[in-house]
């Protein structure tokens, strides 16, 4: 989620994950993964080997092949957007589309007409951008096969939807896709979405270069920065709840693996609304806020201080701004002024009317701990921090800084006097 900071007067975007979970689907330990395809049956060969043909007309740039598939009986509708999907996808660098069968669903609720088969297997795509991804990214499609005579064919990917399946939808079932390149990674919009494009083309390498100073270059360092056309289209890539007109950009991703420290599907996507009006500051810090996040993700687990999380990715995004404390944190300079904060943020304060508050106080905690540590330091202790959860914190602090929370916050009070005078 985010919210809008006033900066030199100009606003500035930062965005929040809670627990860097939100906006993350994570992967059931019982759901099998990308590479696994659990069907066996002669109807289920038929389906893969459409399936299969899918992907490789896709691949091949091959429309006639891809569409070939498609039930003549269909929707007129699905048949289109079908190859309008098709056509999207041209200019997308894609390094890998296939598709994985995983058990079926119970088609027993849904009143089909009349057909010699319909079938409904769990399918899911997994698919990887060229440059930015080295693991697949796997969503589900919840697609509708029937089969006619001895042909089976692609009926729709959405007629399971009153059973509560349905489809993944990425930025190509949105409108025809322009992609920019850049050493850090690409930007993908659409018609009409080209000046904030560029703008973030301009800053993006940028970006990468400032998240990987700090964090080191143990990250892909290659990021794909989405600008989706619609409120529609940034419900199906961020979810409902991020989705808001408030909202400039937000870091997600599709699957965390804690074992490996890796994530999968990982995008910045942003709200043009609210980031097209950004000044050139503003988009900066916004950019080097979220790729913080994604360079950051893998070492993170669901749960970890809030205060962490955000106040570090503050600080790489307003690192060598040349942004005066009292300009950065207005609200924290009133506070000192009636009296220093006695704890440190919590994960509840990140909610409701203190959210600004607390964002402003765990940026200047990072501010403090990267002065009293060295950025090194910082980084050290965030990564330890961030695979910890809140009650775990004291005796973390303890290991790395030999403090424990009480004297931090004493050293940050005191850092709080000299910064806000």
């Amino acid at each position: 989620m985010s919210r809008f900071r006033v900066l030199l007067a100009a606003l500035v975007a930062v965005t929040f994950l809670t627990g860097l979970g939100v906006a993350v689907v994570p992967v059931s330990p019982s759901m099998p993964s990308a590479s696994a395809d659990t069907v066996s049956s002669p109807r289920a060969d038929a389906i893969r080997s459409l399936l299969e043909r899918r992907a490789r007309a896709l691949l091949e740039r091959d429309e006639t092949a891809f569409t070939a598939d498609l039930d003549p009986q269909a929707d007129p509708g699905f048949r289109q957007r079908q190859r309008d999907l098709f056509r999207n996808l041209a200019a997308v660098p894609l390094a890998e589309w296939e598709y994985r069968l995983e058990g079926e669903t119970d088609l027993s609720a849904l009143d089909l007409p009349a057909g010699d088969e319909w079938w409904a297997p769990d399918v899911r795509l997994s698919y990887r951008l060229s440059g930015v991804d080295v693991e697949p990214s796997s969503q589900g499609m919840a697609y509708l096969f029937t089969r006619r005579g001895d042909q089976w064919y692609l009926n729709s990917d959405t007629a399971l939807e009153p059973i509560g399946k349905r489809t993944w939808r990425g930025p190509w079932d949105f409108g025809p896709c322009h992609v920019l390149t850049g050493t850090g990674g690409f930007v993908l919009s659409h018609p009409g979405g080209e000046v904030l494009a560029a703008r973030v083309l301009a800053e993006l390498d940028g970006a990468v270069t400032a998240v990987t100073e700090v964090w080191g270059a143990a990250w892909s360092r290659q990021v794909a920065v989405l600008i989706p056309a619609s409120a529609e289209e940034m419900v199906a890539l961020v979810g409902p709840g991020f989705a808001t007109g408030s909202i400039a950009g937000v870091a997600v991703a599709d699957r965390i693996d804690p074992d490996t420290h890796t994530a999968r599907g990982q995008r910045v996507v942003l709200n043009p609304d609210s980031a097209g009006v950004l000044s050139p500051l503003s988009l900066r810090v916004l950019l080097r806020h979220e790729i913080t996040h994604i360079a950051a993700r893998g070492e993170t687990v669901d749960g970890a201080p809030m205060w962490v999380l955000e106040g570090f990715a503050d600080y790489v995004g307003y690192r060598r701004s040349d942004v005066p404390p009292r300009k950065a944190a207005p609200l924290l300079a009133a506070q000192v002024r009636q009296g220093l904060p006695t704890a440190l943020p919590a994960d509840g304060d990140f909610r409701g009317a203190a959210m600004e508050l607390a964002y402003q106080q765990s940026w200047s905690l990072n501010l403090y701990l990267a002065s009293s540590l060295g950025e090194p330091g910082l980084v050290q202790l965030y990564r330890r921090l961030a695979r910890v959860r809140a009650s775990e914190v004291d005796g973390v602090l303890v290991e790395v800084t030999g403090d424990d929370t009480a004297a931090l916050v004493r050293g940050w009070q005191d850092f709080l006097r000299q910064a806000f005078p």
